[in-house]
């Protein structure tokens, strides 16, 4: 919300998050509640110059108004995975990355454990460490992310988080960040490994499904927004399915002018 102006409003028993633009409302996603997609656009008419990163899969004919523009948002589709094979990375496909994290084990004292309250500090204080090695404050991506995950853990306990965090000789050098998004999936929003040590990024994720979301049957990993190595990353661990995302780009309003406002992850 520090990235851009964030409007946030009820309207028919239901939550909408709005981003807002030159151009006017942006709806960020689908709706939180009842209210279905053609009432949203009815209600605020021509205040509103497009919807974004909205699931394909609750997209109707009957929700646009006339002269709409369906796109599709593959930089914002979510990645979703089952949780048994990130936890135990049985298979050929997965390799590479059970080689890493032996690499990892073999060379390092790695200790995991539950985030609390009390270790809260030193999450953030390794997101510090991390992002001076990444020069995240003049990179304006990584700024927004780094501003996310400090309002994120300093609200951790508030938020009814769960997280995991690896030691290795005393010090939280990776941590991860998620929550229940309904019965059957969790969502991991931020995952963070120094890289000087080799297997640690793939050791986090591994340990963090493992311990920590073993209620879940899915966990869904978010977006790649278009960053190469990021996708690279997420289709390596061999997605179940994706979310497809849509734009709806409303009468009056072009695709190009969608695409230069809305850079921000």
């Amino acid at each position: 919300r520090h990235t851009r102006p964030i409007w946030i409003d009820e309207c028919k028993d239901s939550l909408l998050v709005f981003a807002e633009t030159p151009r006017g409302l942006v709806l960020l996603g689908n709706p939180v509640g009842p209210v279905a997609l053609a009432e949203v656009f009815k209600e605020y008419g021509s205040r509103i110059s497009e919807a974004t990163r909205f699931p394909k899969e609750k997209l109707t004919d009957a929700a646009l108004p006339p002269g709409a523009l369906v796109v599709e948002d593959r930089d914002n589709a979510d990645y979703v995975y089952r949780r048994e094979a990130l936890a135990t990375l049985a298979g050929r496909q997965f390799t590479k990355k059970r080689n890493h994290i032996n690499q990892c084990l073999a060379a390092y004292d790695c200790q995991y454990e539950i985030i609390t309250g009390e270790t809260v500090a030193e999450c953030l204080a390794l997101q510090d460490r991390w992002c001076n090695d990444r020069n995240c404050m003049i990179e304006p991506g990584l700024a927004g992310e780094y501003q996310a995950i400090e309002e994120t853990l300093h609200h951790y306990e508030e938020f009814g988080l769960t997280g995991g965090a690896i030691r290795i000789a005393g010090t939280i050098e990776a941590f991860a960040v998620g929550e229940a998004l309904n019965p059957s999936t969790a969502v991991c929003h931020f995952e963070k490994a120094m890289p000087q040590f080799q297997g640690l990024a793939q050791l986090i994720n591994q340990w963090f499904a493992k311990n920590n979301l073993g209620d879940f049957d899915y966990v869904n990993r978010e977006q790649d927004l278009g960053i190469p190595g990021l996708r690279q990353a997420k289709e390596s661990y061999s997605p179940d399915h994706m979310v497809e995302k849509v734009r709806i780009v409303l009468d009056g309003s072009s695709e190009e002018e969608s695409n230069e406002q809305l850079v921000c992850g």
